[in-house]
């Protein structure tokens, strides 16, 4: 059933509804598929950066790392494609009195000037992220020298009933299996790429982060 294309088009169009008609639903339907870990999963993004950055986030959703990282000190702007995220986002930050430059737009042609950022920042993202079409426009906005953190994945360290029956849902949503080597993907774009893991709240976070190399000198 997992594989079979009629499962592929309705988990599909489940996550197309979560993220657009029912995005209301995302932080309540993220904390219990995380056991309520969902937040603290985002935020180890936060110590792979540079202190006092301009940053962008890919796929902001609800925008709660967006306002992290105004808090942090950070430069943020977003790019989401979804406009119901879009006002979601904007009501979080401004209850946090937060500032965010916030873009409708798609990640595949990311409408920012060369060298635009120090840091891109992308929180368990679709599978857009390992299209060599979207790592070209990636390389193109980052300043030499400048920073990508991929949030990746995550996966439950704990036993559990619930975390047992999560990592079953997980499965036959699609959403575990071999993934493409975003590490070496990054790397023929000219990035220096690595996978890390953090653990955090029972469970293993998997994060990519790559550098754009500094331009040498003629």
């Amino acid at each position: 059933m997992p594989g079979h294309p009629i499962w592929i088009r309705l988990i599909a169009f489940g996550f197309r509804l979560l993220y657009n008609e029912l995005a209301w639903l995302y932080d309540p339907v993220s904390w219990v598929a995380s056991l309520g870990q969902w937040r603290r999963w985002q935020q180890t993004a936060l110590a792979c950066l540079p202190p006092g950055c301009a940053i962008l986030e890919v796929g902001f959703g609800p925008g709660h790392l967006l306002a992290d990282l105004a808090a942090a000190g950070h430069r943020p702007a977003g790019l989401d494609l979804s406009p119901y995220m879009l006002r979601l986002a904007r009501r979080r930050l401004r209850r946090r009195g937060a500032a965010a430059g916030l873009v409708r737009g798609r990640a595949g042609a990311l409408p920012f000037a060369p060298c635009a950022f120090d840091a891109v920042v992308l929180a368990f993202p679709t599978p857009f992220v390992y299209d060599p079409a979207w790592i070209g426009h990636l390389e193109r906005v980052l300043k030499p020298g400048a920073r990508l953190v991929v949030v990746e994945t995550s996966s439950f360290d704990r036993r559990g009933l619930a975390a047992r029956f999560l990592e079953w849902l997980y499965r036959i949503t699609g959403q575990r299996g071999p993934i493409p080597d975003l590490p070496g993907l990054l790397g023929q774009a000219g990035l220096h790429a690595r996978r890390d893991s953090v653990a955090v709240g029972g469970a293993t976070v998997t994060l990519v982060i790559a550098d754009k190399p500094e331009r040498t000198a003629p």
